[in-house]
């Protein structure tokens, strides 16, 4: 893989690591080859999990492609505050997942509370979940006796993803990253 990577000021070891479409594509392709299809629907966990949960839904020619949105924080009435339980915002209803096998797709797992809300709501209405991430960080998991069912890297590093550069609001990416010269 090409991608750029910057050394983070402060963090030690942490690097960031800058992912081109090309890199990305090549680790979704990875991913594919690597699950046990078919599937029953693909749930693509918003917003990291939307490109490559598309990507594989095209990939394998899924119709049934449905989307998470989870929140375990607020910014309602004043400054963000951390919530103990998920917040819901967006899942599928029921019927489209009872007695049926899900692929959960997001582009991380770090903490993997947003998985395993997402797998955790999946198994209590018996659906048969199984995840799929690009990176994994295994030292940053709130479930030390979990991991994903399929993952191409594990990393500590700070992933920054393509889509994530489009719009440059967001403090920890720079519109134009400085990066390192590749000769």
């Amino acid at each position: 893989m090409q991608s750029s990577v910057d050394e983070w000021q402060g963090q030690g070891s942490m690097k960031h690591v800058y992912l081109s479409w090309h890199d990305t594509e090549e680790l979704i392709s990875q991913l594919i080859f690597k699950l046990r299809t078919p599937y029953d629907a693909i749930l693509m966990i918003t917003r990291g999990g939307i490109i490559p949960g598309g990507m594989i839904a095209e990939a394998l020619q899924m119709h049934n492609v449905l989307t998470a949105a989870v929140l375990f924080s607020t910014s309602e009435n004043g400054p963000a505050q951390r919530l103990s339980w998920p917040k819901f915002v967006q899942f599928p209803a029921d019927n489209l997942i009872e007695g049926r096998k899900i692929l959960i797709v997001d582009n991380l797992w770090n903490q993997g509370r947003t998985i395993m809300a997402a797998k955790g709501r999946i198994e209590s209405i018996g659906g048969y979940p199984e995840i799929a991430v690009l990176h994994w960080k295994p030292h940053n998991s709130h479930y030390p006796d979990q991991e994903p069912t399929y993952y191409i890297e594990t990393t500590e590093d700070f992933i920054h993803y393509p889509w994530q550069r489009i719009d440059d609001s967001d403090y920890r990416v720079l519109a134009n990253p400085i990066l390192p010269s590749m000769s």
